[in-house]
């Protein structure tokens, strides 16, 4: 299995992806068979495998945290604008600790507003996982206390050369030279959008789990891991359940699917949210997981590449169009 995404580094080097029914019927064989005995392994004191990815026990617990804010940031920010309005997170809960690692002014989330929902439902799912981002934000931040690193640069608008945009055009979502994806316009194009960052967003905390040593800290990202995976489950099963009679949207979170797994290298660790088999042989697929049951974990690295849209060894792009804050800044080179 080969990934060829092109990095992303202006408006037109657009990626290149294999196509959905590739990468879906590469990826039920995959679980089927390679992960069958798929399992969390120490190998000293220094490295680990988690399902098929290694893991090197290189970063501090401090910089895995302060890794999970930079990402608690983009996630806060895009929900709470959605649900809410306004201009986000509060300017107190932005800047860095007095002895934080990187800039100490806080950068602007930009390009967000607050969607009109015409499902309820969705509008309440969006309430209740914006006030949950805002509370891990404040929670990482108390933890770090005066090591907690500022909010970097966000991008979040929906012009053509933005992340949004660029994301969709490159996972096939919409189609066209300068054509834009508007997450704010319909209750659809909002989830869609939250399932770009959700599942990405759980599978970095089951990572970092596994590298972090104090009990304490371990803690921190383990309640916020369980609760994003609640929240992942979330946006799956609704757009798993509005898909039945939409069928767009199935397929375009499997070709977002698909995107993520191209940047960040050639394990495939992602699922889309199509079911297997037909009719009464059917399985649903709102729960991606290795073989064993235990769901996916990335690295920061390699989180990193989807972050930037970019599957290049980079400091930047994407989302974060100046790089995140902290010691971990660097994309993986796949």
């Amino acid at each position: 299995m080969t990934d060829d995404l092109q990095p992303i580094d202006s408006p037109t080097a657009e990626p290149i992806v294999v196509t959905p029914a590739e990468r879906a019927s590469e990826r039920r064989q995959f679980f089927r068979t390679a992960l069958g005995a798929a399992a969390v392994t120490v190998a000293g004191a220094t490295a680990l495998t988690l399902g098929p990815r290694a893991f090197a026990d290189t970063t501090s617990d401090v910089d895995n945290l302060n890794f999970a804010l930079q990402l608690g940031y983009l996630e806060a920010q895009f929900y709470n604008i959605a649900a809410f309005g306004g201009t986000g997170l509060p300017a107190g809960q932005l800047t860095a600790g007095s002895a934080a690692t990187g800039t100490n002014v806080a950068g602007q989330a930009t390009g967000a507003r607050q969607v009109t929902f015409t499902d309820p439902l969705v509008a309440q799912y969006a309430a209740e996982i914006a006030q949950d981002k805002a509370a891990h934000v404040a929670w990482l931040r108390t933890e770090l206390n005066t090591v907690a690193s500022a909010q970097p640069a966000i991008d979040l608008g929906i012009a053509a050369t933005g992340a949004f945009s660029t994301a969709m055009r490159a996972a096939g979502v919409i189609t066209g030279a300068g054509s834009t994806f508007d997450p704010y316009a319909s209750d659809g194009n909002f989830l869609l959008a939250a399932f770009l960052f959700a599942d990405v967003g759980v599978s970095v905390l089951r990572g970092a789990i596994a590298l972090i040593t104090d009990a304490g800290h371990r803690e921190v990202v383990e309640g916020a891991m369980i609760t994003d995976a609640h929240h992942a489950a979330i946006i799956r099963t609704t757009l798993y359940a509005k898909g039945a009679t939409t069928a767009s949207l199935r397929t375009n979170a499997d070709l977002i699917s698909n995107l993520r797994d191209a940047l960040d290298g050639t394990g495939d660790d992602d699922q889309g949210i199509s079911p297997s088999g037909t009719g009464a042989t059917a399985v649903a697929n709102v729960i991606p997981a290795y073989a064993d049951g235990t769901i996916f974990a990335r690295d920061t690295t390699h989180t990193l590449n989807i972050a930037y849209l970019n599957s290049a060894q980079v400091t930047k792009g994407g989302f974060f169009p100046n790089g995140v804050n902290g010691t971990v800044v660097t994309s993986a080179a796949n």
